[in-house]
């Protein structure tokens, strides 16, 4: 599934190209991309049929661009899924393989092109959703200034790049949680934009064991984690993040290459770049960890007297 790094790469793509633009037609292929749309595929499309986009925000792993001149503020609501794909393509390009939902749109600059949502999988969609205010009065996230977040995303917490997250809110978190810090992690209450593959290289790269009780961590290892987290979601973002298939691909249908740069995530039985040891994969949540078990030990539990 797309990570913080991958859809902040496809917002930052898609900003130059919406803000501004005038929706001329939507063509719902598939209704499917439409199940947190609720009013069904002839309200989405006549809905937003004329409206100018003011911009493309994120937060964590969702993705919205705000209407412009509505009396209540709606926005375009994105999320990727498993596959999901926002592409921008020339006016009367040929359909995408998995093509969705096509938005043909008009640029006051760049002319007219197609904003296409593609998706093999069918698990990420579409919708329109009223803005709500943001409980902190801070920004709702990457690519906007507006206090307010969709509704379906009022829920998502704030990820460690962004400007208004509070590290002293997420070491709170942490004191009251007894689970694993890996499923901590991938809680997108908690703190947003890290899945599987971030959580594993921000762990190896703190030296923490994923299965470590989230209170257990010192004040100095927590410190520790934020760190190497935010230094492992630049580096990602920096080259365009991860991509093993060609599911996940930039707005130009261009691939990430951080997967080049993975240090414990999908190297089972490869040597530790730290200490040579082979990585180990155990199954968790349904999906897998990847660490090194011998720079990444579990804690000692202290002997009950």
């Amino acid at each position: 599934m797309p990570e913080l790094p991958e859809v902040e790469v496809v917002r930052a793509g898609l900003e130059p190209a919406v803000t501004g633009a005038t929706v001329l037609a939507v063509t719902v292929v598939d209704e499917r991309a439409l199940t947190r749309h609720t009013a069904g595929a002839l309200d989405f499309e006549s809905a937003l049929t004329g409206r100018r986009l003011a911009g493309a925000a994120r937060r964590g792993k969702f993705l919205w661009m705000p209407l412009a001149e509505q009396e209540v503020q709606t926005a375009l609501v994105a999320h990727l899924g498993m596959s999901g794909q926002l592409l921008l393509r020339p006016a009367g390009a040929a359909p995408e393989r998995h093509e969705r939902i096509r938005l043909d749109v008009e640029h006051p600059q760049h002319g007219e092109l197609a904003v296409v949502f593609a998706d093999q999988r069918t698990f990420g969609s579409l919708a329109l959703d009223t803005l709500t205010a943001t409980p902190d009065g801070a920004a709702g996230g990457r690519g906007t200034d507006v206090a307010a977040v969709p509704r379906q995303v009022a829920h998502i917490a704030r990820d460690p790049l962004d400007p208004a997250f509070r590290d002293t809110v997420f070491r709170s978190a942490l004191r009251g949680k007894g689970s694993a810090i890996k499923r901590v992690l991938l809680d997108q209450t908690t703190v947003s934009g890290i899945g599987n593959i971030y959580a594993d290289e921000a762990l190896w790269a703190a030296r923490i064991h994923p299965e470590t009780p989230a209170r257990d961590l010192a004040p100095r290892a927590v410190t520790r984690l934020l760190a190497e987290i935010r230094a492992v979601l630049e580096r990602a973002l920096a080259e365009g993040g991860t991509s093993f298939d060609a599911q996940y691909v930039n707005v130009n249908g261009q691939a990430g290459y951080f997967a080049h740069s993975l240090n414990a995530y999908g190297r089972t039985g490869q040597p530790c770049p730290r200490c040579g040891r082979p990585i180990t994969r155990v199954s968790f949540m349904n999906r897998s960890s990847h660490y090194c078990p011998r720079c990444q030990r579990m804690p000692r539990v202290p002997a009950v007297a």
